[in-house]
């Protein structure tokens, strides 16, 4: 198993507050850091602090030589696909191949109207990000690559130096009939957030319904999930920390994994049964790192 720490939305946080949470974070047995993209929280937070991922993947790998980052999830909306793949290839060529790339199809609509981008409806916006994976891939896998799609094109463009091995292009999202689609179709990795693992189970047996149709062996999409975790001495005290937090509302804790270290561990091992390879975990108790101290030590070790 490979365990993440997601710190997402990085709202709040300064660069001091992650480098921290990086160093404690590699010494308590967790491989990789993961941050949102996002401009901003909402209209009126406008004190907030907010870096931006690749930013702060780029000035963290100088720091630290072992971590590796990763993005849960750029938007593809954001940036020019072919531009991704430029600044991907060199983000992983920097840190020596440290990159976990994940992309998904963008929903924030307050950030696009804002920043004066389109929002078009997300059946478009599925399919551009279908359109983004296949030439962020092909910019990484050919010498020259050209791509005309509906909504991208893209002419001879080259990439060197080209990342190698080439980063796992993580797809998140669980729409049942377009965004599994593209991770049946394109995906080396297949993320989805803050799911119980009834409906993780549902959507994996729909993933596989289209890797079926796709001719595409379902086994060899690593299954991803990123969630929120509260974990202390009592489930209550647990319970209580998930509530304060304001990211988990009271009669849907089983959404996240909420409990003392025998409970966690019991909800971890229920989605290792389906097949979870690495956990992404952002812990409820941030900027604090009690809880994922006491996951460290008293959960990972039942994996081992």
């Amino acid at each position: 198993m490979n365990y993440g720490v997601q710190i997402e939305p990085q709202f709040g946080y300064t660069f001091e507050d992650i480098t921290q949470i990086a160093s404690t974070a590699l010494q308590n047995g967790f491989s990789t850091l993961w941050f949102s993209d996002h401009f901003m929280l909402d209209k009126d937070a406008t004190d907030r602090v907010l870096l931006d991922p690749w930013l702060l993947m780029a000035a963290l790998i100088q720091q630290n030589p072992r971590i590796r980052v990763g993005s849960m999830v750029f938007c593809q909306s954001y940036r020019n696909p072919a531009l991704v793949a430029k600044m991907g290839a060199t983000l992983d060529v920097l840190s020596k191949g440290r990159l976990d790339f994940g992309i998904g199809a963008g929903w924030k609509e307050i950030e696009y109207i804002a920043y004066g981008y389109p929002f078009p409806e997300a059946k478009t916006r599925i399919n551009q990000l279908a359109d983004a994976v296949q030439i962020i891939r092909g910019i990484w896998t050919n010498e020259r690559f050209t791509f005309k799609g509906k909504y991208y094109k893209i002419e001879k463009a080259y990439c060197y130096p080209r990342p190698v091995p080439v980063p796992p292009i993580m797809v998140g999202g669980g729409g049942e009939k377009l965004t599994l689609k593209v991770v049946a179709r394109y995906a080396d990795w297949w993320n989805i957030p803050n799911v119980s693992p009834q409906t993780y189970e549902h959507k994996l047996e729909v993933l596989c319904e289209h890797c079926n149709k796709e001719g595409r062996d379902p086994s060899k999409i690593v299954r991803t999930l990123a969630t929120m975790v509260s974990i202390s001495e009592s489930k209550d005290e647990a319970l209580n920390i998930a509530i304060k937090s304001s990211f988990v509302e009271r009669g849907k804790e089983d959404k996240f994994i909420i409990g003392d270290p025998d409970l966690v561990a019991e909800r971890i091992a229920e989605y290792i049964d389906l097949g979870v390879e690495h956990f992404i975990l952002r812990f409820l108790d941030f900027p604090l790192m009690k809880g994922a101290r006491q996951f460290a030590r008293e959960v990972i070790p039942k994996f081992r």
